[in-house]
């Protein structure tokens, strides 16, 4: 009942506050719903609510940090607040909200992540987030598999070195050198956002290389296809069956 009651609240009544505090748009309420768009509200609170978010193949923590993702990936910064207080709910930390905050600057724009941080900071105010749950800029980093990382440099130098070499430069480091090495978010769940984002931004062409990573890291098939369920209600249809031709293909590519 905690989980049916707080995810319909997150698509309402609780991010109204923050969202005025953070200057993003109130989300509407359950009256407002009902009084414009009926059917969403029922869509909303028995699809949603009462389905979506209790299917078995995924956790809740994991849905949560899949639909926070979308939201950065697509600026919703009227349910971003109530899904940002889910999430912590679920057992998300503000140590992974901040690094998914970070992560996805660089997969979905600098822009978008600003506009999360302004909505972060709000949520963190009201849950008293202590300081010391934020992890710093700088301090150790996990272990580089060099071989690997290797292979995925010569690749991109090799077919784009003269076509941007700034880009290459930073894909290496500190992209791949640094952010992904960060431990405040575990590599399959920084995965997990990346495929996520890509997936509700159509860049499908990105989703082979990030998903077979995202399994290398630890994602199951199961739970790859369940990302596609959850976006295909936060990120819409179109997008996420775009994406379901190239899921197929490293489903298969890995039997």
């Amino acid at each position: 009942m905690k989980l049916l009651a707080a995810t319909a609240t997150a698509l309402s009544l609780l991010a109204s506050g923050v969202a005025e505090a953070s200057g993003a748009p109130a989300a509407p309420s359950r009256e407002d719903l009902r009084a414009v768009a009926p059917a969403l509200d029922a869509y909303t609170q028995n699809t949603l609510a009462e389905d979506l978010w209790r299917r078995p193949g995924l956790s809740p923590r994991d849905r949560s940090l899949v639909t926070l993702a979308v939201l950065i990936a697509r600026q919703g910064a009227v349910e971003m607040a109530g899904q940002m207080h889910l999430a912590l709910d679920n057992g998300v930390t503000p140590a992974e909200i901040s690094e998914t905050i970070t992560h996805l600057a660089f997969y979905s724009g600098w822009p978008n992540a600003m506009l999360a941080v302004t909505v972060a900071k709000e949520v963190f105010a009201e849950r008293r987030v202590p300081a010391s749950a934020i992890p710093p800029a700088g301090g150790e980093r996990l272990p580089l598999d060099e071989a690997a990382e290797a292979r995925r440099a010569t690749g991109v130098q090799e077919n784009f070195g003269e076509v941007s070499p700034g880009v290459v430069q930073y894909t290496t480091n500190p992209l791949f050198r640094d952010l992904w090495l960060r431990p405040g978010l575990a590599p399959r769940d920084r995965s997990l956002v990346t495929v996520s984002a890509l997936v509700v931004a159509g860049q499908s062409a990105q989703i082979t290389y990030h998903l077979g990573r995202a399994m290398d890291n630890g994602l199951t098939r199961q739970q790859a296809s369940e990302v596609l369920t959850q976006t295909a209600f936060y990120g819409g249809w179109p997008n996420t069956f775009s994406a379901l031709p190239v899921f197929k293909s490293v489903f298969e590519s890995r039997r």
